[in-house]
């Protein structure tokens, strides 16, 4: 059975939000995080990642449309070896709002 992708979420009424996560800061973190959304078919609309004072963490923060799977992603993530903290804030979070005054 071939599943059918929704409508664009823009579309549809879904806020958006930013999960901010705290992350080991070896290779291949970012590619399991990536894969985990990629498998669901879950879209990420955008992604910053920066180490943190302590060389060993990173933070990512996703930027994510809410819909009904979203409680069920961040259990997942938070499932993740390599993920220490999983925080989420709306989409007025600052690290977007302050990226879109460079793109447009």
């Amino acid at each position: 059975m071939i599943e059918q992708v929704a409508e664009p979420l823009q579309q549809s009424g879904f806020a958006k939000v930013v999960l901010e996560l705290e992350v080991n800061n070896h290779p291949g973190v970012m590619s399991h995080i990536c894969n985990l959304f990629a498998r669901r078919a879950f879209n990420v609309e955008g992604i910053l990642c920066m180490p943190m004072s302590d060389p060993r963490r990173s933070r990512i923060w996703l930027l994510v449309f809410e819909d009904q799977r979203l409680e069920q992603m961040v259990l997942q993530v938070e499932k993740l070896v390599d993920v220490l903290s999983v925080r989420r804030h709306g989409a007025e979070h600052e690290v977007f709002e302050r990226l879109e005054k460079f793109f447009h």
